[in-house]
């Protein structure tokens, strides 16, 4: 009974007899309360974001303490993609079919958490294959949770909000790595205070105190389930789903511009992650940095993204010329890694230049896998690609500690060019391609427009 009433209360046309309207906070259908749920949307990955890259912010203290080479380190991060280059393609049937939006978040929430914590463990004990355990349970989780992310965009914003939402989710993302660039060394040298000695123990206590991020995290994702659940309840909705169903089968479908959007977005990537996973010292030993100025321009890249996605998004969209600005962001990408590698100038230079086309890219290049494989084959598409992107990126991540290893950091920074190289000429070729075959890649956002209306017709 009191369901029914809060309901009646909530919708039009209730009783005269009903009680008064909740304020606008509590209710779903109101402003406030999307802003609300926007918020804890957004909160919901920050602690997966900000506990990523915890590797890359004590990239120094992690190889002292644990005793390990740089190969070892980058295990840390192949770790994490190695469970994803199947699960990118399970996540959304499981939200969908198993799990639900809502148990599906709270779960691999959990994954997350549980992953940290022995992680960090692993630290304490002084135990390196405890840690890349970890790293492999966090990985389980930190993907799929995005696509629950991305899910309950979808049920609370579809239209025209949504992809500013995407594009604020991102943001917040960025901003969990950047907090994590610049706060972890400083936490680590409060915690060696505290304890009186470096090692170890310290390493652990550290990363055990970052994981308080991902408990923020769980907690959204049980805030974000009652709230969910009660707009569904009192609007009478369905749960949130992510409308696609994974077909493998539909592989053989594929297209070649989607093939080739696949190699841009694997080896640009693989030039991304794994070079800020091992900038910093980079930075300390080519530069002359500090350990905490190596770490604010490591951070670089993703401080500029943060307010930078949305605005991108915003200019693609009202653009259109996807290729084009696919195009512009992997040459000035290329133009960063030639700087790094061959000059001296000043880094900051290189990293923002970066940061901007890195920002970039995001915008103009997943949207075009919309453009070329048909809606039924759209969550098998995303699934695919960043199946194969963890997979480039575990890979390239064990082949670039071995390469630092064994020829140092200008060698691996050539390597990281001809990668984008190789995705600058799969570009190239995806602008042939596309228009040899009169694609809709590169039109314009007036002619998509016009396009779309005369189909309606």
């Amino acid at each position: 009974m009191e369901e029914e009433e809060e309901a009646r209360a909530l919708l039009p046309g209730g009783s005269p007899a009903a009680p008064a309207p909740l304020p606008a906070l509590c209710d779903p259908r109101r402003l406030a309360h999307r802003l609300l749920v926007l918020l804890l949307m957004c909160f919901l990955g920050f602690g997966s974001y900000f506990c990523y890259d915890n590797p890359a912010a004590l990239q120094i203290q992690v190889k002292q303490d644990m005793q390990v080479s740089t190969t070892q380190f980058m295990l840390l991060y192949a770790w994490y993609s190695w469970p994803n280059v199947v699960l990118c393609f399970l996540g959304g049937f499981l939200i969908d079919r198993v799990f639900g939006i809502r148990w599906g978040t709270i779960i691999f929430s959990c994954f997350v958490c549980v992953g940290q914590v022995i992680f960090a463990l692993g630290g304490i004990f002084n135990a390196f294959w405890l840690m890349e355990f970890g790293r492999f349970v966090f990985g389980v989780g930190g993907e799929s949770l995005a696509v629950a992310q991305n899910t309950y965009a979808v049920s609370w914003f579809k239209g025209k909000e949504l992809n500013l939402v995407f594009g604020l989710q991102l943001s917040m993302a960025r901003v969990g790595s950047t907090v994590n660039m610049n706060l972890m060394g400083w936490l680590y040298s409060r915690m060696e205070a505290a304890l009186g000695s470096a090692g170890h123990s310290t390493l652990g206590a550290t990363l055990l105190l970052g994981g308080v991020t991902c408990v923020l995290s769980l907690a959204c994702a049980l805030v974000l389930a009652y709230l969910d659940r009660r707009a569904e309840r009192l609007l009478h909705r369905e749960q949130g789903r992510t409308g696609e169903v994974i077909r493998l089968t539909d592989v053989k479908d594929f297209s070649l511009p989607l093939w080739l959007i696949f190699l841009v977005c694997v080896c640009y990537y693989v030039a991304i992650f794994p070079f800020i996973g091992l900038g910093k010292v980079f930075f300390i030993e080519k530069f002359g940095f500090s350990s905490q100025a190596a770490s604010a321009i490591n951070s670089i890249v993703y401080v500029i993204s943060a307010p930078m996605s949305p605005v991108f998004g915003l200019l693609v969209d009202k653009t259109g010329r996807n290729i084009v600005w696919v195009l512009c962001a992997v040459a000035a990408t290329l133009a960063a890694h030639v700087m790094l590698a061959l000059t001296l100038w000043n880094p900051w230079i290189a990293m923002s230049l970066l940061g901007v086309s890195y920002s970039l890219l995001a915008c103009a290049l997943w949207p075009m896998v919309a453009f070329v494989v048909p809606e039924h084959q759209l969550g098998t598409a995303y699934g695919f690609m960043q199946s194969i992107q963890n997979l480039g990126l575990a890979v390239i991540s064990i082949l670039a500690g071995v390469l630092l290893d064994t020829r140092g950091y200008l060698f691996l920074e050539l390597f990281f060019i001809a990668c984008v190289s190789v995705s600058l000429l799969a570009v190239v070729l995806l602008y042939v391609v596309n228009r040899a075959r009169g694609g809709n890649l590169n039109y314009s956002a007036k002619r998509r427009e016009e396009m779309k209306l005369s189909h309606t017709e």
